[in-house]
């Protein structure tokens, strides 16, 4: 059974995510824009060894919801656009390792 309370996007937890509620959009979608924006304020105060942490810590949580993409039920919408927010994280923190 997946772990509907663990957090896979700041504050925002795998039933956010894979369950029917809230919708896709404007609901989840207006969830991650918000999220996205607090993470990567977040970043600016984190040191070189946080930001390798919060890396890895995303790239499980990616794995962790795309585990069971084959899912009928789950909401594939959802996934796919946590996905997409995931991923401007991911570059971002990419981006302040690199600088």
């Amino acid at each position: 059974m997946t772990e509907l309370e663990k957090k896979v996007f700041g504050n925002i937890m795998t039933r956010t995510i894979i369950g029917a509620d809230p919708p896709e959009n404007p609901d989840t979608k207006n969830l991650l824009e918000k999220e996205l924006e607090v993470l990567q304020k977040e970043l600016e105060s984190k040191s070189k060894v946080d930001l390798e942490e919060l890396l890895e810590q995303q790239k499980i949580a990616e794995k962790h919801i795309n585990s069971r993409p084959g899912a009928m039920a789950l909401a594939q919408n959802k996934i796919q656009l946590f996905n997409k927010y995931n991923e401007r994280y991911v570059q971002t923190i990419k981006e302040k390792l690199s600088s």
